[in-house]
């Protein structure tokens, strides 16, 4: 089995992916646009991909990747349907501002 040299240290790709977690966790906490709140959450699952797919190359075996693929697939889904019910909430509303949601209430 050869040996192939690590270009970047795994600790940078730690610290990447946990700052690019951090922001995405403030975003979803701070902001009030529901579009930026479901990129928040793209950013969170694009960090722990960037994290899966480093410790993957680092232990020299394909499982996180392959199962970063399967994240992808389910993110895609999970962004469907926020984008659709996104464009009902402005359809009805005229704003994606999440303190507005209350007013859908009977």
């Amino acid at each position: 089995m050869e040996q192939t040299a690590q270009l970047v240290p795994l600790n940078w790709y730690i610290f990447l992916s946990t700052s690019l977690f951090c922001i995405g966790v403030l975003g979803v906490l701070f902001r009030r646009n529901a579009i930026i709140i479901l990129m928040c959450i793209e950013l969170m699952l694009n960090s722990v991909n960037m994290l899966l797919v480093a410790f993957s190359s680092y232990s020299g075996n394909s499982d996180g990747q392959v199962f970063v693929f399967f994240i992808m697939v389910v993110a895609a889904a999970e962004v469907a349907v926020g984008l659709a019910l996104l464009a009902s909430l402005f359809r009805h509303l005229g704003t994606t501002n999440i303190d507005m949601l209350n007013k859908l209430k009977w």
